[in-house]
């Protein structure tokens, strides 16, 4: 019962509703993947700040030029033996690595098929990876990714072109179509499977954007991001819904996880207590996982759009205080 999908929805309502994913809306995403950064230089406010106990080291570092000291520079990249040397201050300028791999690991299993308010899981997820493929097109790096289902996955590799985004934004689209409340239980190895066939890419300098509701995650999983973790950059944007951590006092409901139908009385107050907290011990588990990482968590609800929410969780800056 933690991922529940109401039986009522079907795949035969149009693309683009929020019950499936349209190419085209993906398309369009491009032009609201701004006002937000996937680099470590954040808004105060950003979940990405250090304030928020998460961090991005960002791309790599090449040397540039070795030359004398000037007013402004920074003293950490002062080089003492040459400076000892001269007997004249000088510095190491490196500049910014361009061109960095970024991985999009989209889940797109019958878990996501799921939605009590605007749109389904699955098609918040898609919208996250439009938004996360065309913001790193845009920042000059190689967007990639691996889109994830019940039946397999996908491998798409990164590349600086928008052709390469459309590639990844098609394998979404196919895999979002071919979900329905007929479809069989979730694969909960499908997750530790993705990220296993991630790391065997993403050696360093590279970052890592998980798009999943987290079904299936447990020790290995763990294991895998912490991996991870150690060369490269890791984003997690856990995507869910609000039934999924309040049930509703809405009388006798019918539930099915694809193999059988479960009818459950949502008007007892333990039933609904007991959801809750199986929700926030949940959460709890992934937010204890992501300060042990240093894991940016960003939640996504399928209340809103995904690109208004990433932007108020890590692109606005506070408004000025009025004197």
């Amino acid at each position: 019962m933690d991922f529940p999908r109401v039986s009522e929805r079907t795949p035969g309502q149009a693309a683009g509703d929020g019950v499936h994913a349209a190419l085209d809306d993906l398309v369009r995403l491009q032009f609201k993947a701004r006002g937000f950064s996937f680099l470590p230089r954040q808004p105060v406010h950003s979940i990405l700040a250090g304030r928020h106990a998460s961090r991005l080291r960002g791309r790599g570092l090449n040397f540039e030029e070795l030359r004398t000291y000037l007013p402004g520079d920074d003293i950490r990249n002062m080089d003492w033996k040459v400076t000892a040397r001269t007997r004249e201050p000088h510095v190491r300028v490196y500049t910014e690595e361009k061109d960095r791999p970024v991985w999009i690991l989209v889940d797109q299993r019958v878990s996501m098929f799921f939605g009590s308010q605007v749109k389904m899981k699955s098609v918040l997820a898609a919208e996250a990876a439009a938004l996360a493929g065309w913001r790193t097109l845009a920042a000059g790096d190689r967007p990639g990714g691996i889109v994830f289902g019940d039946q397999g996955q996908d491998l798409v590799q990164p590349h600086r072109s928008e052709g390469r985004v459309m590639e990844l934004l098609g394998r979404v689209v196919a895999r979002n179509r071919s979900l329905s409340a007929q479809a069989g239980p979730p694969r909960a190895a499908a997750l530790n499977e993705a990220l296993a066939t991630v790391a065997r890419f993403a050696l360093h300098d590279a970052l890592v954007v998980l798009i999943t509701d987290g079904f299936g995650a447990d020790d290995a999983t763990r294991r895998h991001v912490s991996r991870l973790t150690r060369h490269n950059d890791v984003l997690f944007a856990l995507v869910y819904d609000e039934m999924e951590r309040e049930l509703s006092d809405a009388g006798r409901l019918a539930f099915s996880d694809g193999a059988g139908q479960l009818e459950v009385d949502t008007g007892s107050g333990s039933l609904r207590e007991r959801y809750r907290e199986r929700f926030e011990q949940r959460v709890e588990r992934l937010r204890q996982a992501s300060l042990r990482y240093e894991i940016p968590v960003l939640p996504l609800h399928t209340g809103a759009g995904a690109a208004e929410q990433i932007r108020d969780l890590i692109g606005r800056r506070r408004a000025a205080p009025r004197h």
